[in-house]
C-alpha cells in the first residue's frame, strides 16, 4: 500500500493551480491546516476572511472526499507528530516568504528529517521563486523597474495553471481536529462584530475569488490604466488581493486569464502584479525589513509619538476629507483602494510625524488583505525608508490628491455623507469654504466636520525639516 501524505494548507486555500495537491494523484492525502497564535497571527479583518475561506475549503475538500482536518497551536510539533501517527513519509506544503514562517518549516523539515520524513516546499503564492531572481551580478534586486522587467522575461514560457483535482483517496488514521468554529476567528458575544459589513462587499473563497476576477476583467482590466487611481468609479481595481493573499486564486491563474482577455490596461496591472513580486523579493533578502527601516539613517528619525494624533487618524477623523474617507472605507469594508492608502499613509508619517511601525500595525489588524510583504514594503517606501523608497521630500497633499483623483467627490461623499451637499470646489477642503456654503451644506467645522489636525504647509515643512536632520542637511 502507498504510504499516505499530508497536504499542508497555510496561505494556499484552493484546489485549483496547486501543485501541492498534485501527490493526491498518487497516494491517500491528509489535508491540514494548523492556526497557529504568534506576533505574526492574522489581524481582526483577516482573521474573519480566514474563518469564511477555511470554510470555503473544507466543504470542497469534504466534496472530493478527504475532509479537511483543522488544528491550533505549534506547527513545529503538530505537523512531524501527526505523519508518525498516520504513517505519513512525506509533507507537501507552499513555500512561504514570511521571516517566522521560513524559520517555522526548517524546524518542522528537520524534525522530520529525523524520522525519516521529509516536507516537500512547492512554489505555489508566486508567479516566480524569489531566492531565484538576481541581477547580472547575482545579487538581490532592491528596484522594482529592473526587477519587473527581469521578472516579464522569465514569465515568457509561464506554464498554464494546474487543473483541480478530481476525487482523493483520504489517508486512513485522519484525527478528528477542531470544528471551525473551534478557532475563535470571529468575534462572540459580548465583543461586537466590527466586521459586520464586510459579507457586503466580500465573497471569501476560490469560488468567490473567480467570480471577482471574471467581473473584473469584463469589466475593469480594459480601463485599468486609467481608472487605477481613481477610488469613486466601479471596478478601478481588481479587488484581488485578499484572495491572493491566502491563495484563493493563484497570480498565475489571475495572469494567464489577464493575458488571455487582453486589453488597453493589460500592462499596467500586469505590473500591478510584478509589485506584489517584487514585495516578496525583499522580503525574502531582507527579512529585518517587517520592522526595521531598511535604510539605515532612518533609525534616528525623530517622530514624534502622539497617541491623540494616532487615534484621530485611525477614526478617519484627521479634517482632510480624502483621508477620512479611506479610514472610514476601512473599517466598514476591510479595504482601502490603494491610491487613498498612499495619500493616507503619507499623510500619518510625513503631516503627523507617526512612525510607519504604527500605521503598519493599524492596517495588519483592519486589511482582509493584510500581507506581511506588501504591508511593510509600502509603508517604508512612503515613509522614505524603503527599497526604491519615494524620496523623502515626496509628501502627498491630501487636498490636491482628492481632487485629482476624486474630482467630482464621489468617494469622499460615499464614506463621508456629512458633507455630501458641499459642492465640487470644496468637497476636499471643507475647512476653506465660506461659512454661507457650510451653512447651506449644513456643516460646522467642529461640530460636523472635525477641523483639520494639522496645517498642511507647516507640517511639510516640520517633514522636511525632520528629514533633513537624518540626511545631514538642509531640506529643499
Amino acid at each position: 500500500m502507498t504510504d499516505p501524505a499530508i497536504l499542508w494548507f497555510r496561505q494556499d486555500l484552493r484546489l485549483g493551480d496547486n501543485p501541492v495537491l498534485a501527490v493526491a494523484a498518487e497516494r491517500p492525502v491528509l489535508p491540514v491546516f494548523v492556526f497557529e497564535d504568534g506576533p505574526r497571527a492574522p489581524g481582526g479583518a483577516a482573521r474573519w476572511w480566514l474563518h469564511h475561506s477555511l470554510a470555503a475549503l473544507a466543504g470542497a475538500l469534504a466534496e472530493r472526499g478527504a475532509p479537511l482536518v483543522i488544528l491550533r497551536g505549534d506547527a513545529r510539533e503538530i505537523i512531524p507528530r501527526l505523519a508518525a501517527e498516520i504513517g505519513a513519509t512525506e509533507v507537501h506544503a507552499g513555500r512561504q516568504t514570511e521571516p517566522l514562517a521560513r524559520s517555522r518549516d526548517a524546524a518542522t523539515h528537520a524534525a522530520l528529517e529525523a524520522t525519516g520524513r521529509r516536507l516537500v516546499l512547492h512554489r505555489n503564492a508566486l508567479l516566480h521563486e524569489p531566492h531565484r531572481v538576481r541581477t547580472g551580478e547575482g545579487r538581490p534586486y532592491g528596484v522594482y523597474t529592473p526587477f519587473s522587467r527581469a521578472v516579464f522575461a522569465l514569465l515568457e514560457g509561464l506554464p498554464p495553471p494546474l487543473p483541480a483535482p478530481g476525487r482523493l483517496r483520504p489517508a486512513a488514521g485522519a484525527p478528528s481536529g477542531l470544528p471551525l468554529d473551534g478557532l475563535g476567528l470571529l468575534p462572540a458575544p459580548p465583543v461586537p462584530d466590527w466586521a459586520a459589513e464586510f459579507r457586503e462587499h466580500w465573497t471569501p473563497g476560490e469560488s468567490g475569488a473567480h467570480a471577482r476576477l471574471a467581473a473584473f476583467l469584463e469589466h475593469g482590466l480594459d480601463r485599468y490604466a486609467a481608472r487605477r487611481n481613481m477610488p469613486g468609479v466601479a471596478w478601478g481595481t481588481s479587488g484581488l488581493s485578499p484572495h491572493l493573499h491566502l491563495g484563493e486564486i493563484s497570480p498565475r491563474q489571475v495572469w494567464h486569464a489577464a493575458r488571455e482577455k487582453g486589453g488597453a490596461g493589460l500592462e499596467t496591472f500586469l505590473k500591478e502584479l510584478l509589485w506584489r513580486e517584487f514585495s516578496h523579493h525583499l522580503l525574502w533578502h531582507r527579512p529585518e525589513m517587517v520592522d526595521t527601516p531598511l535604510r539605515p539613517e532612518f533609525a534616528a528619525f525623530p517622530w514624534r509619538e502622539d497617541a491623540a494624533l494616532l487615534r484621530a487618524w485611525q477614526r478617519g477623523r484627521t479634517g482632510y476629507p480624502i483621508v477620512d474617507a479611506g479610514m472610514r472605507e476601512l473599517w466598514r469594508t476591510g479595504w482601502m483602494h490603494n491610491r487613498v492608502r498612499m495619500i493616507a499613509a503619507s499623510f500619518l508619517v510625513k503631516h503627523l510625524l507617526q512612525p510607519w511601525q504604527a500605521g503598519e500595525a493599524w492596517f495588519w489588524d483592519t486589511l482582509v488583505d493584510a500581507d506581511l510583504a506588501n504591508n511593510c514594503a509600502s509603508w517604508q517606501w512612503v515613509a522614505g525608508c524603503g527599497a526604491d523608497a519615494a524620496p523623502y521630500f515626496r509628501i502627498f497633499n491630501p487636498v490636491l490628491q482628492g481632487e485629482k483623483f476624486d474630482p467630482e467627490g464621489a468617494y469622499v461623499r460615499r464614506w463621508c455623507p456629512e458633507l455630501a451637499r458641499l459642492p465640487d470646489r470644496f468637497i476636499h477642503r471643507p475647512h476653506e469654504a465660506p461659512e454661507a456654503v457650510l451653512r447651506e451644506a449644513g456643516i460646522v467645522i467642529g461640530r460636523d466636520w472635525p477641523a483639520p489636525l494639522v496645517d498642511l504647509a507647516e507640517g511639510r515643512a516640520r517633514a522636511l525639516a525632520a528629514f533633513a536632520a537624518i540626511k545631514g542637511g538642509e531640506a529643499a
